[in-house]
């Protein structure tokens, strides 16, 4: 295979990962700011989803993008685990630096809306926003137990290699057929099991492994990987939109299905097919500048783009009595642009304000030559489990629960708890942001894992 820019053993970085999680998280906050269909009237916010039009779902197929943000981060953790010196160092800092943007928007939220209703803000939309303002933890929540479990599954992968994908895709498969004839709950599991080997994959791509001898070759795998996607639309139990609809019985993402996966190897084609293209863009000036900026601050940037949206349909829905025109109409995507340009005008505020939190090293988050000797492998898997769990249960409740108002206080005590316990004192202030690795031209890195496991079995 000719090798691209990004395959050069001098660059530091591989700019085809940087770009996938810039777009990527893009995406993410596009879709949702475009989605909403609101309707304000007697004190009462009515919402819809612009992607539950009839023959829209197709965009999901492209726009569901959390099967890629999973394989870019496999791809980071695989090459920042491998030069790590001690495990448990490394989680550390993982694990820290994901939770500590968690602790601001925490702070605003469960003050906010019980200070909204004090103001006169009618009691139901405050409600709605901050539910809304919690609810995508849940991908925070899961990102942690998979950071947690990157150890294991890097060993797994140097031992069994692609039948570590193949083992977790019958599990999730066996999960759906549970769902499916048992009970809905069990679902649930494959948000480990579809992730894991989401997350795999990225290992894969960092070892070469996945490397492709044509553009003819990705393409063919995009097309295999989206006609597996349609197969099991039309004769089997899934519906066809990527992510969950209003009133729909059944939902790919909430808990994910199987088909999860045959949409992680379509995109991972087509991805792959324009590598060329992108690696080439990336190497522009003011595009190598976008994603030094995005990658210090993706974490803030998906945080609080809801809430960004929360404060666009507040001054524009409650406050001007705007409603969201009919969706495909003219006047829907002359509105568009406005509406998304106002909620940048926010998330670019909210970054400037509390980006700096994600930007300063987290606790915990020493050097990879550090050491971890002050903190065992269990304190670790603690403060993982914790912040999880605490995760959760603001993704499910939400910053206010009219029913339990202690509720949200103690799933963000649990996520405090959590990095409380990876928290290393008189860490530095500052840290360059640590991106992805470049891929490996020879495959003698192998050998190289093999003493990094020594080192991190005595660290």
């Amino acid at each position: 295979m000719q090798q691209t820019p990004a395959h050069s053993p001098g660059r530091g970085r591989d700019s085809f990962i940087d770009v996938i999680r810039a777009l990527c998280v893009l995406a993410v906050i596009s879709q949702h700011w475009l989605m909403p269909v609101l309707s304000y009237e007697n004190g009462h916010l009515s919402t819809g989803n612009a992607l539950a039009s009839p023959g829209w779902w197709i965009v999901t197929w492209l726009t569901q993008v959390m099967p890629m943000v999973f394989f870019a981060g496999g791809a980071a953790n695989f090459f920042s685990f491998r030069s790590a010196k001690s495990m448990r160092t490394w989680l550390r800092a993982r694990i820290a630096r994901l939770l500590v943007p968690v602790i601001p928007l925490a702070a605003v939220w469960l003050l906010l809306p019980h200070a909204l209703i004090a103001a006169g803000v009618p009691r139901q939309p405050v409600l709605l926003a901050g539910g809304i303002a919690g609810q995508l933890l849940w991908f925070l929540a899961v990102y942690v137990l998979v950071v947690a479990l990157t150890p294991v599954m890097f060993r797994w992968y140097r031992r069994y290699g692609w039948r570590v994908i193949g083992v977790l895709a019958v599990c999730a498969l066996a999960v759906d057929v549970l769902r499916f004839e048992v009970s809905p709950a069990i679902g649930f599991l494959n948000a480990l099991f579809v992730w894991l080997a989401a997350h795999q994959f990225g290992f894969h791509y960092a070892d070469g492994s996945l490397r492709l001898r044509s553009g003819w070759a990705s393409a063919g795998v995009a097309a295999v990987g989206f006609g597996i996607t349609a197969a099991a639309v039309f004769f089997g139990p899934y519906p066809p939109s990527m992510i969950g609809m209003p009133g729909a019985p059944v939902s790919n993402m909430s808990p994910p299905t199987a088909l999860m996966l045959s949409l992680t190897i379509g995109q991972l084609g087509l991805w792959l097919t324009l590598k060329p293209v992108i690696t080439r863009c990336a190497e522009r000036p003011r595009v190598t500048a976008v994603l030094q900026w995005c990658g210090t601050r993706f974490m803030t940037l998906y945080l609080w783009h809801m809430p960004a949206l929360v404060m666009t349909a507040g001054i524009t829905i409650l406050g001007l009595g705007f409603t969201t025109p009919k969706p495909g109409s003219p006047m829907w995507f002359a509105v568009a642009p406005l509406w998304v340009g106002i909620s940048g005008m926010f998330l670019v505020t909210f970054t400037r304000i509390f980006g700096r939190f994600e930007i300063r090293r987290p606790s915990g988050a020493a050097s990879t030559a550090g050491s971890a000797s002050d903190m065992g492998l269990g304190k670790v898997v603690l403060a993982a489990v914790l912040s999880a769990g605490g995760l959760l249960g603001l993704a499910a409740q939400g910053f206010i629960s009219p029913g339990n108002p202690l509720a949200p206080v103690l799933w963000v005590l649990l996520v405090l708890a959590g990095l409380l316990v990876v928290r290393e004192k008189n860490a530095p202030k500052a840290v360059a942001p640590q991106g992805p690795r470049t891929v490996p031209v020879q495959l003698a890195v192998r050998q190289e894992d093999a003493r990094v496991l020594s080192r991190q079995a005595t660290g």
